[in-house]
């Protein structure tokens, strides 16, 4: 008895690693992760997206974003051209990396997200009043 839970348990334990490996191997494909000073560097030049809530954006958002909350990216993604680099963050780049790995599937291949999302922003931001 004991033994065939122990067996049961390191086969899940197996399939849970080969599960995190194989995600982040498709994430590492589909998206370029970028400190905030590469993402200055290139941000001005491509399609800034704020993947936050309409609410989040209005508290702040970097300036130039675009917001696409990513509750909606389904049906708005199309908005987004994928002839040119797409930088995208959202609040912690959870959200962003998700979003990568949607917009791969479609055919988008210059994606780029904040490392640490916006939490970490110490750039100029742009408030709605």
């Amino acid at each position: 008895m004991l033994k065939s839970i122990l067996i049961t348990v390191a086969i899940v334990a197996v399939v849970a690693i080969i599960y995190f490996l194989v995600s982040g191997a498709r994430l590492k494909k589909a998206v370029v992760t970028l400190s905030q000073e590469d993402f200055i560097k290139g941000y001005r030049k491509a399609q800034l997206i704020d993947l936050r809530e309409a609410k989040d954006y209005e508290a702040g958002h970097i300036l130039g974003a675009r917001n696409i909350p990513m509750t909606v990216l389904r049906q708005r993604h199309k908005e987004i051209r994928p002839d040119l680099p797409v930088y995208m963050y959202d609040q912690n780049s959870g959200r962003s990396a998700r979003t990568a790995l949607f917009l791969k599937k479609r055919g988008y291949n210059q994606l780029y997200m904040l490392d640490g999302g916006f939490s970490k922003w110490t750039g100029k931001i742009k408030r709605k009043n």
